[in-house]
């Protein structure tokens, strides 16, 4: 899992690769933390190159949105294949996130 974040017309955007999975989930949390305290800047989320995404890589992503939220920030998930895409469908997640 490769994980990388830049700011761009101040914005956030993190780029997720690979799978998130159990194993990986942990290393990305390390890696995305910074997006727990935004600060008021809107955080994107691109899926374009994620794989896979486990019950933990979820877990990560609704932190990122809780202390967004709390800061007033919107967190867009971007490009995010069908896969994934059902995974949130299944646990509910579809109807909490914003997807482009």
């Amino acid at each position: 899992m490769n994980t990388s974040i830049e700011e761009i017309d101040g914005k956030l955007i993190a780029n997720l690769e690979g799978e998130m999975d159990t194993a990986a989930a942990m290393e990305a949390e390390e890696a995305l933390k910074v997006l727990y305290n935004t600060n008021g800047k809107d955080v994107i989320i691109n899926c374009a190159k994620l794989e896979y995404i486990a019950s933990s890589g979820l877990r990560i992503l609704l932190g990122i949105l809780k202390g967004a939220k709390a800061a007033g920030s919107r967190v867009v998930l971007r490009d995010v294949n069908d896969d994934i895409k059902e995974v949130f469908k299944l646990t509910g997640f579809i109807s909490i996130f914003e997807f482009e």
